[in-house]
């Protein structure tokens, strides 16, 4: 049973799946839109949420360098950086629910299902 398990496993090893949702990660952050998995977009779209928060929050503050930092091990340098100083001010005003997922239907080859994760 899967009793108190969170998380989709997507058949890797932790630190593999790890390495897999910071790279959806980053890819979504630098392109705003980025067509997957449904399952793998509802995986990232909470941590690219807690993400945003903590950039909106990074800019001024007692804790923005601690904030910035936290960010940085999550993701990279680069993605800190877009997230900080283009994403965050868009979004603050807005309390959350800053992604929207669009289903697009079945992907041909394996019957997957697809969609699509954007920044609203």
């Amino acid at each position: 049973m899967q009793h108190k398990r969170r998380g989709r496993i997507f058949g890797r090893k932790r630190d593999q799946r790890r390495a897999f949702l910071k790279s959806l990660i980053s890819a979504l952050v630098i392109r705003g839109r980025i067509e997957t998995t449904e399952a793998r977009a509802k995986e990232i779209r909470p941590m690219v949420e807690r993400l945003i928060t903590k950039a909106k929050s990074a800019t001024t503050g007692k804790a923005a360098l601690a904030l910035r930092r936290q960010i940085i091990a999550v993701t990279s340098p680069r993605v800190a950086k877009i997230l900080i100083d283009k994403i965050a001010p868009k979004y603050e005003n807005r309390i959350g629910g800053c992604t929207r997922i669009l289903k697009t239907g079945v992907r041909k080859s394996d019957a997957a299902r697809m969609a699509i994760i954007e920044f609203v």
